[in-house]
């Protein structure tokens, strides 16, 4: 019962954005926030690029109290931009609106909050809006991950794959985004349970990015790599129940040359769940010791505190265990 319990509880904290530090505003919920923006002043477009780009470094870094900070005003005025906007300049405000909506799904999606479905179809609204392929395609991968979450597996793939098909996989940009649409269909079909497509776009996301120019910086929020695929390929055995496929995959891997910590933090977690449905308690807790030294707040997400809850009193032993567990709050002190 007290396993039941925490876990519910753990799960729980995604209804709200992750608490602000010290010295930050309250907290708010991110549904209350994108049903009441504060009041905001058009600004200018190199200004408000500026804002959107500090923003997605918030999150690359995984500095996510931070971004629930600024994401608002961010929000506002983007939205303030775009209305006062016309012709080529609106446009434009529409392709940042629609990145700030996609960080907005993106930390939804971090706490399990409903609001990354608000975050994300205001995104893809933004991006259509702006006529620009690669924020659409952006838009799209964050709407689909809300739709995978609510069981709509099928529906996210079709979405993914119809996206990534009008996308061109030789020019540097759009064939990056097509990489990431088609990486994160293999990882919707496989929680579907549907093998034969996981695996397919698996590997048609390999030729993709094995043959198009490499862009430097990547995109927004995700890159498209080999060791980005390959990370997702770890996560494609493990929900499909064939992690033992993904063993020398996962010991392959270059974590280090990822691009950035939420990329390298979630590479960890992707491997902390394989290991864990191996039922190696060790490897388990290594890789999660490996998230938080990446980024401590990645820890502390539900998905993350129920999966050290769950290894904490599972059968194994692991020392060092307890302090960490409860160091992220995943059981009581």
């Amino acid at each position: 019962m007290r396993r039941r319990n925490l876990v519910a509880g753990a799960l729980a904290v995604g209804a709200s954005v992750v608490a602000a530090g010290p010295g930050a505003a309250a907290s708010a919920s991110l549904e209350d926030v994108l049903f009441r923006l504060p009041a905001a002043e058009p600004a200018q477009l190199q200004t408000l690029a500026a804002r959107t780009a500090a923003a997605r470094e918030a999150f690359t870094t995984a500095r996510y109290s931070h971004l629930a900070t600024v994401l608002p005003s961010l929000l506002a005025a983007a939205e303030a931009t775009r209305d006062a906007a016309g012709g080529r300049a609106r446009q434009q405000a529409n392709g940042i609106l629609a990145r700030a909506y996609v960080l907005a799904a993106e930390l939804a999606s971090k706490t399990h909050s409903d609001a990354a479905w608000v975050a994300a179809d205001r995104a893809l609204a933004a991006a259509r809006a702006s006529g620009m392929p690669v924020p659409v395609g952006e838009a799209a991968r964050v709407l689909a991950i809300s739709m995978r979450r609510s069981g709509r597996c099928s529906s996210a793939v079709r979405l993914l794959t119809h996206e990534a098909a009008g996308l061109d996989p030789s020019e540097a940009r759009t064939g990056a985004v097509r990489a990431t649409l088609l990486l994160t269909g293999a990882y919707s079909a496989a929680v579907g349970g549907d093998r034969t497509t996981a695996l397919a776009l698996l590997d048609q996301a390999d030729e993709d990015i094995k043959r198009r120019p490499h862009t430097p910086g990547g995109l927004f929020t995700v890159d498209a790599t080999m060791n980005q695929a390959a990370v997702y390929r770890i996560g494609v055995h493990t929900t499909l129940g064939t992690p033992d496929e993904a063993v020398e995959i996962a010991r392959g891997l270059n974590v280090d040359l990822m691009p950035t910590a939420e990329r390298r933090a979630r590479a960890w977690t992707d491997t902390a769940r394989m290991w864990h449905t191996l039922g190696n308690g060790e490897q388990t807790f290594a890789a999660l010791r490996h998230v938080e030294q990446e980024a401590a707040q990645e820890v502390r997400r539900p998905a993350l505190r129920a999966l050290t809850a769950n290894l904490f009193y599972g059968p194994a032993r692991v020392q060092g265990l307890r302090e960490f567990a409860v160091r992220t709050g995943a059981v009581p002190a």
